[in-house]
């Protein structure tokens, strides 16, 4: 007969935790039932959320060797989203920083460290072309150069400036046209043509957007160069 007090109080408790994940089903939560398996289950067999994948430098799904820059490209969609250029986690060019604009965007990089030396944008469908060459005329030795396009790439180019791209290790800039996207990696003095380059003609039958082709997105990891030049 003693025990007749805690049985009752257990039964009601029993009851009360039935009825409570009963409501929870019939009303289409399970919260009540979840609670209850996870008070159940102990934590070494509690399910894990899947682990994200690690990003390095400038969102680069693996890390880059030792001496190396890591960088990511990207170029202008039609005339409507800006171009971006990433160096070792840093934005160095973007709609963001208030610093891209329609034409070529251009940084320049110290190819020895790293260290950003300027960077700019040149309207070439009304600007002044002599203001580009001014700049990619007198680079040192060993100056990473990085280019994304913009909207229009190549209408107020000239022979020389095309001829200067090459030397720095372009393959295209010769063919470049109206509204092509363009993504380019070079440098001041390189001996071979830059495996870091894409480019996508402006063609009606293949654009992406109407009048333009799709936005260009690459890349890598870039050695560095030594004091010494090598």
């Amino acid at each position: 007969m003693r025990l007749a007090g805690p049985l009752r109080v257990v039964v009601i408790i029993l009851t009360a935790g039935l009825t409570w994940i009963l409501v929870s089903l019939l009303l289409g939560t399970q919260s009540g039932f979840s609670r209850l398996q996870q008070l159940l289950i102990s934590p070494e067999n509690m399910p894990t959320a899947e682990p994200r994948p690690r990003r390095y430098k400038c969102g680069l799904p693996r890390p880059c060797p030792e001496r190396h820059l890591a960088f990511r490209l990207v170029s202008g969609a039609a005339n409507v989203i800006g171009p971006k250029i990433c160096l070792e986690d840093k934005m160095l060019m973007s709609s963001v920083k208030n610093n891209v604009g329609r034409g070529l965007n251009i940084a320049l990089v110290n190819g020895v460290n790293g260290e950003l030396i300027e960077a700019k944008f040149f309207d070439m469908w009304a600007g002044d072309v002599n203001e580009l060459l001014k700049f990619i005329r007198t680079l040192h030795e060993g100056t990473l150069v990085f280019v994304a396009s913009y909207d229009d790439p190549a209408t107020k180019m000239n022979e020389e400036t095309r001829r200067i791209f090459s030397e720095l290790g372009s393959s295209v800039a010769k063919d470049l046209g109206f509204r092509d996207s363009w993504v380019f990696v070079g440098a001041k003095g390189v001996q071979d043509k830059s495996p870091f380059e894409q480019h996508t003609k402006n063609s009606k039958s293949t654009n992406k957007y109407e009048g333009w082709p799709e936005a260009l997105e690459m890349e890598g990891c870039i050695p560095q160069k030594t004091a010494d030049g090598q």
